[in-house]
């Protein structure tokens, strides 16, 4: 058995505080624009098999048990009691959190006290730009501020993140755009703009994150499947190509983000250029049980010290028992039948188990246990 002895989740999201219906309960399943095929409900994915097979007997039921069957468990106890057990049988012992997500999510600090382990910020760059633009009256004030906020930023984060592809479509442009090209796109946008708008902007996105990559802050790259409505093939990794080589040398290492059905691309980058690694973790909750499938495409591609786990869990502490317990199953399966097949020595399979558990997140966000966990929470919870 392969079973690495703790989890480093390197990217996740806080989980709600609010009790769920069974409407609402699913709506967290998955990524959908619309409800499922009549007859059937959103617990008919794999991730809700997932959520089915390995949360039930946390809570003090059996596995499989139907999905009514175990929401009512859950209001029975409650929604801190139920994230509490959850968080705790995980087996992760260091979250890193986006902060940047709207609604009733726990911050950092409560997500480190409710799982009894160490929890680390990582701050949305486009939130941080929509929160500056509030405050700021003018272009100048704006892109000062905003230059001032991402270095600020850099001193309590142990990484950014962006979701500039998932937003824009094409690949970030492989230079940073002119200071007349800056000036302009954010005195258009800032005078368009009403509270709350989201920032779309070509130029701004990505001297935003050109002023991350100064930093020398990890970068983390959304790919793969974002948000309901997002174009077909617009983020496959691939297309990050002029970004990563142009970045390639100044010191910032770039971390791209769940990538499936296009991992193999993602591991590819990983594989090609020493400042990228390649998330394996969040794809597995959406594949369940092929998950050892997945993860042994990445494996086929990205060098084993470039690969990161992570749960990509929001909203539900189900999402990160599911994210880490497919990860662990996969990971087992898929190193153990090559020590099985006398391909590997089982003392090599158990510290590449730990380099991609553990390891690697520790070594690329400068993480080092019992240091400040918990307390950089930005975000008032």
């Amino acid at each position: 058995m392969i079973d690495p002895p703790s989890l480093v989740d390197q990217y996740c999201h806080g989980v709600l505080r609010t009790e769920l219906g069974l409407g609402t309960f699913e709506a967290q399943l998955a990524r959908t624009e619309g409800p499922p095929a009549p007859g059937t409900t959103l617990f008919d994915t794999q991730t809700g098999f997932a959520v089915r097979r390995w949360c039930p007997p946390l809570l003090g039921l059996e596995p499989h048990c139907p999905p009514a069957r175990y929401l009512a468990r859950r209001r029975e106890l409650g929604v801190a009691e139920t994230g509490r057990r959850l968080l705790r049988a995980s087996g992760i012992t260091t979250y890193l959190v986006d902060t940047g997500l709207p609604g009733d999510l726990t911050g950092t600090a409560e997500l480190a006290r409710a799982g009894a382990a160490e929890a680390h910020e990582i701050v949305r760059l486009e939130q941080l730009a929509e929160q500056v633009a509030d405050t700021s009256g003018t272009v100048d004030s704006f892109l000062a501020n905003l230059a001032e906020s991402v270095h600020g930023a850099a001193a309590h984060a142990v990484a950014f993140t962006s979701v500039t592809g998932i937003r824009r479509g094409p690949a970030p442009a492989p230079q940073p755009p002119g200071p007349g090209e800056v000036r302009g796109a954010a005195a258009r946008w800032l005078a368009a703009r009403r509270a709350g708008d989201e920032l779309r902007d070509p130029v701004l996105l990505w001297h935003l994150l050109w002023i991350a990559v100064a930093s020398g802050r990890p970068l983390q790259l959304h790919t793969g499947p974002g948000a309901p409505g997002t174009r077909t093939g617009a983020t496959d990794p691939a297309l990050l190509s002029g970004f990563v080589r142009a970045t390639a040398g100044l010191g910032t290492d770039l971390v791209l983000l769940h990538g499936y059905p296009d991992h193999r691309h993602a591991a590819r980058l990983a594989g090609v250029y020493p400042h990228v690694y390649v998330d394996s973790g969040a794809a597995l909750a959406r594949t369940g049980a092929g998950a050892a499938t997945v993860l042994a495409e990445v494996l086929d591609s990205a060098p084993f010290g470039k690969i990161l786990f992570s749960s990509g869990a929001q909203a539900l502490p189900e999402l990160h028992v599911v994210g880490a317990r497919l990860f662990r199953e996969a990971l087992s399966r898929v190193l153990g039948g090559w020590v099985a097949e006398g391909a590997w020595a089982l003392d090599d399979a158990q510290r590449v188990a730990g380099m991609i558990a553990s390891g690697n997140a520790g070594r690329v966000y400068g993480l080092k246990r019992g240091e400040n966990a918990g307390c950089a929470d930005r975000s008032g919870t």
